[in-house]
């Protein structure tokens, strides 16, 4: 299998060894990311539906009852909401006051619909990356752990995944099950406030820009090791970058999380090394609880 990071590294390679210009490799990157919003749009959009950022709108619009002008007034605000809300209500050492923050938040929903979009930036077809490491594996097993609004969920279902969305916000995790249903799907909900993991339960695990807001990656490396089977794999964007607008960013040294998984035997097998920087790891058969 060739993956679209993989292909433009080399694609790149060439370029600079002079096969073609620079000009051309735009032009093919282009089409190689066509390949992945083509696969993205036919996840979320009905059939018949058109247009990718307006069938997202219809979703904010039907579910909570508002009109389109409301629905995309909040999606440009909720980034500038978020942060301001949280510089003001939230003590990042305090898990209490964490978990209060995105459990109660609809603006989440805003601000991660309107970012699933396209609108800004690509990064989100990251979930087509790690749809394609899952389908070159064994096992259709899958969970979003830190699911959102739920679109991993609907990409995944979509390709025959049996898919569980995991959240530790309630408010979220109503919107992404609403979708789910909404898409003809079925799947589990598990949140994190009051529910576990369930033990060996999957086989391809996704937590996309999630470990950077968590109060305790160790004791979620923990949760995930026993609930990944052996071989399976954990996907997911492990770094987070200083942004005055996302406070909540709150983990930016990865290296313990990177030492707990190591401890739970988990090897890296694969990393973005063009796009975004995603990073499979594969929990071996030898893997062991940590004491």
């Amino acid at each position: 299998m060739s993956l679209v990071p993989d292909r433009l590294k080399d694609l790149w390679r060439r370029c600079e060894a002079g096969e073609f210009s620079p000009k051309r490799f735009s032009e093919l990157e282009k089409e190689a990311l066509d390949e992945y919003r083509a696969l993205w749009r036919e996840a979320l959009v009905p059939p018949g539906g058109g247009d990718l950022r307006e069938a997202l709108l219809d979703e904010l619009q039907e579910y909570f009852s508002i009109d389109r002008a409301t629905a995309e007034e909040w999606c440009r605000a909720a980034d500038k909401s978020l942060c301001e809300t949280w510089r003001e209500l939230v003590d990042e050492a305090n898990l209490g006051s964490v978990v209060s923050f995105y459990d109660s938040s609809e603006m989440y929903i805003y601000a991660l619909m309107w970012w699933h979009t396209l609108e800004n930036d690509a990064s989100p077809l990251s979930y087509v990356v790690g749809l394609d490491l899952a389908r070159s594996r064994a096992g259709r097993g899958y969970l979003d752990f830190g699911s959102g609004v739920g679109t991993g969920g609907l990409l995944f279902a979509k390709h025959g995944f049996a898919v569980t969305q995991a959240d530790v916000s309630s408010t979220m995790l109503a919107f992404a099950q609403w979708r789910v249903a909404k898409h003809g799907y079925e799947g589990a909900a598990i949140d994190l406030k009051t529910e576990q993991l369930p033990a060996d339960a999957y086989d391809f695990v996704t937590a996309m820009d999630v470990f950077e807001h968590l109060t305790d990656p160790l004791g979620t490396v923990d949760a995930l090791a026993k609930a990944i089977r052996p071989g399976g794999c954990l996907f997911g964007r492990f770094a987070a970058e200083q942004d005055e607008l996302r406070p909540q960013h709150i983990v930016h040294d990865f290296e313990p999380t990177f030492g707990r998984l190591r401890e739970h035997g988990f090897e890296e097998v694969w990393r973005d090394g063009w796009l975004w920087g995603h990073q499979l790891f594969q929990k071996t058969r030898r893997g062991h609880s940590v004491r």
